[in-house]
């Protein structure tokens, strides 16, 4: 996998096919990046687990800390690193100790390490580095282009304003790539008037 440029497709897979997530480093301080996205993916349907020794005995948005992977006592899809590029490989060494495996690790911005990519790869677990599942999940649903940023999502239809726990379609056309069961309708319905 090439970990400098991922695919549209590729991320819209992941964000498509998970549904539990454990971030390693979550924070309870509500100004942190990783409460941000804690709190993000929450309301978008994602069950969240914060992982964090330093806060085990007090709760995230209703979800308490435990104090590491091993202590999750249930499986996770997802593996989100909130942490330093020199703290991943024993974060991922840990994940692979888990059964059953999950399916993917996720790095979150500034966080890279290709050693520890290429172990979780081997042992067929995704992952994506350098990338926050916010801003992709944002990006890739058009919700984040209500803010004025270019999300590279092409349609001529307002994504509908998000509400608690509703979970935005992630199958719109992008510029990167791409296709969506409207694009196909569209697609059809013009070759049938042809």
């Amino acid at each position: 996998m090439n970990h400098d440029a991922y695919p549209d497709n590729y991320i819209r897979g992941i964000l498509n096919s998970v549904k539990s997530i454990a971030m390693v480093g979550a924070s309870p301080v509500n100004v942190r990046p990783s409460y941000f996205a804690f709190k993000y993916l929450a309301q978008r349907g994602y069950d969240m687990i914060p992982v964090n020794p330093g806060h085990v005995g007090k709760e995230l948005l209703g979800k308490p800390f435990v104090a590491s992977l091993r202590d999750l006592g249930r499986p996770v899809d997802m593996i989100d690193i909130f942490r330093s590029s020199s703290h991943i490989m024993p974060v991922v060494e840990e994940a692979l100790t888990l059964d059953p495996l999950p399916k993917v690790i996720w790095m979150q911005l500034g966080a890279r390490d290709d050693a520890a990519a290429e172990k979780a790869e081997a042992a067929g677990i995704k992952v994506v580095m350098n990338r926050c599942p916010k801003i992709e999940y944002g990006r890739l649903s058009s919700e984040i282009s209500w803010m004025g940023v270019n999300s590279r999502t092409l349609s001529s239809k307002r994504p509908p304003m998000p509400m608690q726990g509703m979970r935005l379609s992630l199958n719109r056309t992008s510029v990167g790539g791409g296709d969506t069961a409207a694009s196909d309708r569209a697609a059809k319905a013009k070759n049938e008037q042809s």
